[in-house]
């Protein structure tokens, strides 16, 4: 296996995490995804190194599920940091496994990642509808932290909140966030 058919291998394994069939129905998001892949996930605040430590940690998972040696893995895909795509795939997959799990109601990876999506702006961003200047727009919007001081026009908008988001880590960011919607 070469390196790009890995890596395609790995986007496609991302793409169907999060772009599940039942809710697009034929619509496709693969250049907001390839878009969001191209792009370095960069942080101001430290503790949000931990969200890109998740993202690259998702390489490993890609690994293991798909039965490829870690040493293939990091000679691949370890060659970039973290995308943005990554890091909302890996904050979505720790939200609904180690904090929303409920078998009753089915696995809602997808649903966490557009609702970022959704918030960011970019929710009709489909491949009919693409535009690369709204979506460089709104990922700086993000990695610059400047959107709204309750987090509108960022991942995650917490109505009545006391805090400046824009100064607070994402992962707490997220919790509130949770905790406003539950």
């Amino acid at each position: 296996m070469t390196r790009d058919e890995l890596n395609n291998e790995y986007f496609d394994w991302m793409y169907q995490l999060v772009c599940n069939e039942k809710y697009f129905k034929g619509l496709s998001h693969r250049k907001l995804l390839h878009y969001l892949h191209g792009v370095d996930f960069t942080y101001t605040i430290a503790m949000d190194s931990n969200r890109a430590e998740d993202g690259t940690d998702l390489r490993y998972r890609f690994g293991y599920e798909r039965n490829y040696p870690g040493p293939m893995i990091a000679s691949y895909l370890d060659e970039k940091p973290c995308s943005v795509l990554e890091m909302l795939v890996a904050l979505t997959i720790r939200c609904e496994e180690h904090i929303m799990d409920d078998p009753d109601v089915g696995n809602r990876t997808g649903q966490w990642f557009w609702n970022m999506i959704v918030n960011l702006g970019l929710g009709r961003m489909n491949d009919l509808q693409f535009s690369k200047t709204q979506v460089e727009a709104a990922v700086s919007r993000l990695l610059n932290r400047k959107y709204e001081r309750n987090g509108e026009g960022g991942l995650f908008t917490v109505k009545n909140c006391n805090r400046d988001l824009r100064s607070v880590e994402i992962w707490y960011q997220m919790c509130w966030y949770l905790d406003s919607i539950l």
